[in-house]
């Protein structure tokens, strides 16, 4: 008698095991789908190429990118669609919008945006290097002005090569770095 009480039990708790397991595969597999579709359409993982935002980001790191519904603002580290010559994303920071007037005075190092002097605390080194931009320049509706913050040793708006970019070209906002994990944390 106890005998087939337990090979009934055992028979019971196999369908469950197993529904158990197809549960399992269905909700492992739903996980993945919506992790595919919110990477898909809401964020991006790029990774920096080169020393331009140094020391804010360096070479290789990986970031988490924003771009759903998102509209640039002064100050946001952006990527920038892999439309120019590099064929890879451009990482800048957003330093005039639209309609907004930048000056640089390369002999001091000070950028102003609409006579106000930019207080750059994330920058390497105040900015001395120029390009073939002529300043001051009323950034055109529609675009961005967006330089490195390594702004020495990076190829940024100054230069028409890259000139304002349309702020349909920004893919979205760096919100975090994540790899290497020495550098993980929100971007500023």
């Amino acid at each position: 008698m106890e005998e087939q009480k337990r090979s009934g039990a055992e028979q019971s708790g196999s369908p469950i095991e197993g529904q158990n397991l197809l549960e399992w595969y269905e909700a492992l597999i739903s996980a993945a789908l919506v992790l595919v579709l919110l990477f898909s359409f809401f964020f991006r993982i790029i990774q920096v190429d080169g020393e331009s935002m140094v020391p804010t980001l360096d070479n290789g790191d990986k970031l988490i990118v924003w771009g759903a519904g998102y509209e640039p603002q002064r100050g946001d580290i952006v990527i920038v669609d892999s439309y120019t010559s590099y064929g890879k994303p451009l990482v800048k920071r957003v330093i005039a919008k639209g309609g907004d007037t930048i000056s640089i005075d390369y002999s001091t190092g000070a950028v102003t945006v609409n006579g106000k002097l930019l207080q750059e605390d994330y920058i390497a080194e105040p900015t001395y290097l120029g390009y073939d931009v002529e300043f001051p320049l009323t950034v055109p509706e529609g675009t961005v002005f967006v330089m490195g913050d390594n702004r020495n040793a990076s190829l940024d708006s100054r230069s028409s090569y890259v000139g304002c970019i349309d702020e349909r070209d920004i893919l979205g906002k760096v919100l975090i770095c994540f790899l290497p994990f020495s550098d993980f944390g929100v971007v500023k």
